[in-house]
């Protein structure tokens, strides 16, 4: 058995072996399993659930158990189909920007599942036909940048309100510091940033753990009868198969749909040609052979995360964490796989983890997204502009899908006004027609 599978994943041809792939994959699972905690937690709330604009109940718990279901398939696709140290699950960036809308009524849950649907199914398309040179040359480089940055902004933002660090009630002020949670938050995220410099893996999932534990004699959070069930599958009967057609007939759900694709695509180009040259699997000219095959899986991924309640599954850039234990080939991928599906019988014990654990995590998730600002061209402020645009709308108007349709117009009509019309992907002017529509309708 030990042979078939080391020579299926092909371990001698990559100088690997079992004991190092298992280890990677554990490594991967524990630097990327907050996302287990943080899901819910964006698309629910405070509570424990939440009724959307049709009525539907949707819960923590659903939101959890259906991530873990997803999370394992499509790692154990990217494993057996790519044979490589990937790991999938739901991004950071739309989970925010539509468990915020969700929360706030704003959209129906299945106007969110069938708006992923369209961008996962566009994300599919493109792959099967390889034309993602196109959308990798429409979008100017530094918009890409400042979308992750803007997104980055917006998911700290979150961290400092469910925290209660920040209170952004009336205005933006400092939250109530009597409040044991609070320097409960204040305790973890620093606790994150000194693992975090110190270079210890999982540093985010420890800075979960300690705080949730912290908070047990402090009353910021409850001991449940039971740390592991059977889920319940009438609640995730309402996330499963959940659409809403009407919500994307409207101006309003071109910027959305565009988020999540853009964040989806770029994410996904980003991670393996990032984590690909940090394993050594790129080619002499810096570009991943069979690049299709992860973006393939990862589009699929994000059509049956639709289908099951998730939102954007994307690959995530923590499979760095086992690239660097020596993990090479795709059982690295089945071990991660196999403990995301062990996660769904332990919804109890992560649904304990109070808002004071996972603000502080939103917050150094947003601290990783904006480092990329640095890489923004100031020299020519036709080229800045756009992406300072784009990252101040979307903090002052606590809006992402608004802040990246201000930045695209603001870049085309700079460049349109200043005659460097040529210098714009004409696909990009065209775009600018829903997104001004978007925001006048």
């Amino acid at each position: 058995m030990k042979e078939k599978i080391s020579s299926f994943f092909r371990f001698k041809e990559r100088g690997t072996n079992f004991r190092v792939e298992t280890i990677a994959g554990i490594t991967t699972f524990m630097t990327m399993a907050y996302i287990l905690v943080v899901q819910p937690s964006l698309m629910v709330g405070d509570g424990d659930s939440v009724v959307d604009i049709n009525g539907v109940l949707i819960t923590k718990e659903a939101i959890l158990v259906t991530c873990a279901i997803v999370s394992a398939f499509i790692t154990l696709l990217m494993a057996l189909y790519a044979n490589l140290p990937f790991a999938l699950a739901t991004g950071m960036g739309s989970n925010a920007m539509f468990g915020a809308m969700l929360i706030a009524g704003d959209i129906s849950f299945g106007g969110i599942m069938s708006m992923i649907l369209i961008s996962g199914s566009i994300f599919l398309l493109l792959t099967i036909f390889g034309v993602r040179d196109l959308i990798v040359k429409t979008i100017p480089k530094n918009l890409k940048i400042a979308i992750s940055t803007a997104i980055g902004f917006y998911i700290a933002y979150l961290g400092f309100d469910n925290s209660g660090i920040g209170n952004f009630t009336d205005g933006i002020s400092r939250g109530d510091f009597t409040q044991p949670s609070v320097y409960l938050a204040l305790f973890g995220l620093i606790l994150i940033a000194v693992l975090n410099a110190k270079k210890v893996t999982g540093a985010i999932l420890i800075g979960i753990v300690v705080v949730t534990v912290l908070g047990i004699p402090l009353g910021v959070t409850t001991v449940p009868d039971t740390l592991a069930k059977v889920p319940d599958f009438g609640t995730l009967g309402n996330v499963m198969l959940e659409f809403d057609w009407k919500e994307v007939l409207s101006f309003s759900a071109v910027p959305l749909i565009f988020v999540a694709f853009c964040g989806d695509f770029f994410s996904t180009l980003g991670t393996v040609l990032g984590v690909g040259a940090k394993a050594g699997m790129l080619d002499e000219n810096g570009d991943f052979p069979d690049i299709q095959k992860p973006f393939l899986v990862d589009a699929i991924g994000t059509c049956v995360g639709a289908c099951t309640g998730n939102t954007v599954i994307t690959t995530f850039v923590e499979s760095s964490a086992g690239v660097e234990a020596g993990g090479r080939t795709g059982f690295a991928s089945v071990v991660t796989a196999i403990i995301f599906g062990l996660m769904v019988f332990l919804s109890p014990m992560v649904l304990m983890i109070p808002n004071a654990a996972t603000g502080p995590a939103l917050i150094f998730v947003g601290f990783l997204m904006i480092q990329g600002i640095q890489n923004i061209d100031f020299s020519d402020f036709t080229e800045a502009f756009g992406p300072f645009t784009m990252i101040m709308f979307t903090i002052f108007t606590g809006s992402i899908a608004g802040g990246i349709s201000a930045g695209i117009i603001a870049h085309a009509l700079i460049k349109l006004l200043t005659g460097k019309v040529k210098e714009v992907h004409p696909f990009l002017y065209v775009l600018c027609i829903p997104l001004i529509l978007y925001f006048i309708s």
